[in-house]
């Protein structure tokens, strides 16, 4: 076994295809699946799944990947301390439902590191895909919610797939509203008194269903309903079309203040917001930075946050 073996096996969950892993490290296919067969012959496990959808971590594979990292991680302070050698990149991959505080936590991170070189990510996608990002480990951290309806089945998930769910705040239910509704000026409203207004979610796509869904209520029946993929959007459809969409309440400048308000909803249901993470894997410097961020922005919006 070989650093540059543990090099390839990163770099190839990293692309999550042998074929552009190939590219990037500039070694023929054949040759790259070669050195990772004979890997796996030397341990007695198999680390890749392959299948004609592509490659897939097994359960050993997981586990084989994390001390592979500390490895390389290890390995690499070495030649900085005794060749001098340039650090290695700091990394970070963030994968969450549609939260600004959750972005906000991510530009703060990014102004707090000092190093000359990095690479960061930080998606907003579906559920399901934050859920299999974490357990791929192509994502360190993802941000979901729990609410009495999809914990059941969302937390069965995070087991099969050895995910750990942390708890972070609970956020009584608001709805996003544009100043310019009638329901404003209200202290609270009511499904009832939105139901005349376009319903805006995000869409879970094909897998998708009602477990899965960012909104935490929804309404029985809405003659209007639209369904979006991106923040932005449903952002401009609140304003352009009087709609209305279920959140935690928080907001930040990205909101446009003057043209958008949140507003309380009566339901005695709640959000519990947190991060999972992969129970094999050890999080980086970055990504513990980036935890202490996102409590840190949290509190500051003037939730408690869960001890």
């Amino acid at each position: 076994m070989t650093l540059l073996q543990l090099k390839y096996i990163v770099k190839i969950v990293e692309c999550g295809s042998m074929n552009e892993a190939s590219h990037e490290l500039y070694v023929s296919q054949p040759a790259l699946s070669s050195s990772v067969k004979e890997l796996e012959k030397e341990l007695g496990i198999e680390i890749f799944t392959r299948s004609s959808q592509g490659i897939a971590l097994t359960v050993d594979g997981a586990e084989f990947l994390t001390y592979a990292r500390q490895v390389l991680d290890q390995a690499a302070l070495l030649e900085e301390r005794y060749k001098n050698a340039k650090p290695r990149k700091q990394l970070c991959t963030v994968s969450t439902q549609h939260y600004m505080f959750a972005v906000e936590a991510f530009v703060e991170m990014i102004n707090s590191i000092k190093s000359d070189e990095y690479e960061f990510t930080i998606r907003e996608t579906r559920t399901r895909d934050i859920i299999d990002s974490v357990a791929n480990m192509r994502s360190d951290v993802g941000i979901i919610y729990l609410s009495d309806f999809n914990k059941d089945v969302i937390g069965k998930l995070l087991r099969e797939k050895h995910l750990e769910f942390h708890a972070l705040f609970r956020a009584p239910l608001h709805v996003f509203l544009a100043r310019t509704n009638p329901l404003a000026t209200k202290k609270m409203v009511t499904m009832k008194d939105l139901k005349p207004f376009p319903f805006i979610q995000y869409e879970q796509g094909e897998d998708g269903s009602f477990y899965f869904a960012e909104e935490a209520v929804w309404p029985d029946y809405s003659p209007k309903q639209i369904n979006v993929t991106d923040r932005a959007t449903i952002l401009n459809f609140i304003i352009g079309l009087n709609g209305y969409t279920v959140c935690t309440g928080i907001d930040n400048g990205d909101l446009n203040n003057e043209k958008i308000c949140t507003v309380p909803l009566d339901s005695d249901e709640t959000m519990l917001v947190g991060w999972i993470t992969n129970e094999r894997a050890k999080l980086s410097s970055a990504a513990e930075n980036y935890l202490e961020k996102l409590k840190s922005v949290v509190s500051d919006h003037g939730y408690k946050l869960i001890d």
